[in-house]
């Protein structure tokens, strides 16, 4: 079998993240992109979270992202030949008991249509290379109490950490 394990799970030809001009790039040659949120992804973003139970208006949501922009975090969009498929929200702070600044997942949605094709896993992925770009030693992830949610989160390489997952973001030496 050929190509690699994301490619294998969402039936794309997949190229890894890289970090271009300030954003984080994933691209396909079938139409799959996931890349840095702007204010014009407003719209698209403002109905993805309605349909996740988390309605705000299109211009609030374009203020928000412009004031995230600014600060220590990033939002990431894939988008399939049109409006959002899904997100991943991330946060880095330097917490004083670890030398390196830790991320941490605030929000990763996919569309319902979208789910089971691999999508939240190439989000992690690409919130993994932003992390790794902004400094930072660990990935995290807040959890409630939900089986499915903790089987993702441990088969996307995340350990649990006393109310979280946790995974590292670089080799132990």
């Amino acid at each position: 079998m050929r190509g690699s394990r994301a490619e294998r799970a969402t039936g794309r030809n997949v190229r890894t993240a890289e970090f271009r001009q300030g954003k984080i790039v994933m691209g396909s040659r079938h139409g799959l992109e996931i890349r840095a949120a702007t204010p014009a992804d407003a719209p698209g973003l403002s109905d993805l979270l309605a349909l996740a139970g988390h309605p705000v208006p299109p211009r609030m949501l374009a203020d928000r992202l412009d004031d995230l922009r600014q600060e220590s975090g990033t939002t990431l969009l894939a988008l399939e030949w049109g409006p959002p498929n899904g997100l991943v929200q991330l946060h880095w702070y330097r917490p004083l008991h670890r030398p390196q600044p830790v991320a941490q997942v605030t929000a990763l949605f996919v569309a319902k249509d979208d789910r089971r094709r691999g999508l939240a896993r190439l989000l992690v992925k690409a919130a993994s290379q932003a992390a790794r770009t902004a400094g930072c030693g660990s990935l995290e992830m807040l959890t409630e109490p939900d089986p499915i949610l903790h089987a993702f989160c441990l088969a996307t390489g995340f350990v649990p950490a006393g109310g979280r997952h946790e995974r590292a973001l670089r080799k132990k030496a």
